[in-house]
């Protein structure tokens, strides 16, 4: 076989190959499509007090922010009085977080901090120990530590500065310990429920032939276009890592809705893949209108007469002995001009079943704006042309 002919069935086979791996190359995991039911993160929150502030922490009169410090410095066996506490270098703040799934006594977390007074920057600052709650008021983490804020806030005496992002939220990395575990067991479980994370009748049934093909037929059955029930073989219940992680990398390709997503605010236009457009013929003009408007000064010629006065004036110069000048008046007149242009767009003529980038391409022809776009697609929807949703924010 010559050269020639070993090259050209080389690129045959590499073609083959490539129209094969075609249907499967948006293939995702089952890992980003789905998760487990029931294995999630949870929210914390609780109420502490940043110090060290450089004056820009909440003002005197800030009764909560008194209140938490007296109350803070009670229990630690100092007593104050609430009326000598001053707060200028300390604020009030709400802390928040998110425990994952399965974290275990001594993991970190991340945390962040919101001012809740009037505090004009938190920078500088370092969050005493704060106690974080779940929606059962249990204490699940505490948190402490210094905070970064990554803005600033500068001002002087006269009222005047600069402000950088926001200065009164701040993040401690790391900066809350776990102190009670999330009960959650997945050992011994006789079935698991994947929960799509946009529900479609066509993904969740690929879904759940992917998983036959894996674990074995009717292992796994579609119960809704948003849930997949996995009953766990007898061999897997031991375990359930191996099992989850073999379920979650294996790949589906997930059926999307045809949908046109259009913002009239920003002007922007997404379009999804599988949009198709009946033949219909577009015409689109723009009618523009200019006024411009442009002062004009009528001087009057010299040694003019001038205008008669009214009765009421000529009396009160007869009385005052005034002596009118001659000379004319002088009038500001306003000059409008008006221009109406109307532009001429030919008439074009969409085919049946158009995809969507030779839809764009001959709406590019005829030279529409993203803008133009909106209105487009709403006259082809409402003339039943557009076979996909129109979602308009």
């Amino acid at each position: 076989m010559s050269m020639n002919k070993k090259f050209a069935l080389l690129i045959l086979l590499a073609a083959l190959v490539f129209c094969l791996a075609g249907p499967t190359a948006h293939a995702a995991r089952i890992k980003e499509l789905a998760s487990i039911k029931g294995v999630r993160s949870n929210q914390l929150i609780g109420y502490g007090l940043v110090v060290g502030l450089n004056g820009t922490g909440d003002k005197s009169g800030t009764e909560f922010t008194i209140q938490g410090l007296v109350n803070m410095m009670e229990r630690m066996g100092v007593h104050v009085s609430k009326d000598s506490v001053k707060v200028k270098n300390v604020a009030a703040v709400m802390v928040t977080a998110d425990i994952p799934p399965f974290a275990g006594i001594g993991n970190k977390v991340d945390v962040v901090l919101s001012s809740v007074g009037d505090a004009k920057s938190l920078v500088g600052g370092t969050l005493l120990l704060t106690p974080l709650r779940g929606v059962d008021r249990n204490v699940y983490a505490l948190a402490q530590g210094p905070l970064s804020v990554g803005g600033f806030s500068v001002g002087g005496a006269g009222g005047g500065g600069a402000v950088k992002n926001h200065p009164t939220v701040g993040r401690i990395v790391g900066g809350a310990s776990v102190e009670r575990e999330i009960p959650m067991r997945l050992q011994g479980k006789e079935e698991l429920t994947l929960e799509l994370n946009d529900a479609d009748f066509t993904t969740a049934l690929r879904m759940k032939d992917a998983i036959n093909s894996s674990l074995g037929l009717g292992v796994a059955h579609a119960v809704d276009s948003g849930s997949v029930v996995i009953d766990v073989p007898q061999e897997y219940r031991s375990k359930m890592v191996s099992m989850v992680s073999l379920v979650e990398n294996l790949e589906v390709r997930p059926d999307t809705v045809a949908k046109v997503i259009v913002n009239e605010k920003t002007g922007t236009v997404v379009v999804g893949e599988k949009v198709r457009v009946s033949t219909v013929a577009v015409a689109h003009g723009n009618l523009s209108i200019q006024i411009s408007e442009s002062a004009k000064v009528s001087q009057p010629v010299s040694f003019s007469p001038p205008p008669p006065p009214d009765a009421e004036t000529q009396q009160l110069d007869l009385e005052n002995g005034a002596v009118v000048a001659p000379g004319g008046q002088t009038v500001v007149t306003a000059d409008t001009q008006v221009v109406v242009a109307e532009e001429n767009k030919q008439l074009m003529i969409v085919p049946t079943g158009t995809t969507i980038g030779e839809l764009v391409r001959a709406l590019n022809a005829i030279g529409v704006t993203p803008r133009d776009l909106i209105t487009i697609f709403q006259m082809i929807k409402a003339a039943g042309a557009l076979q996909g949703e129109l979602v308009i924010l």
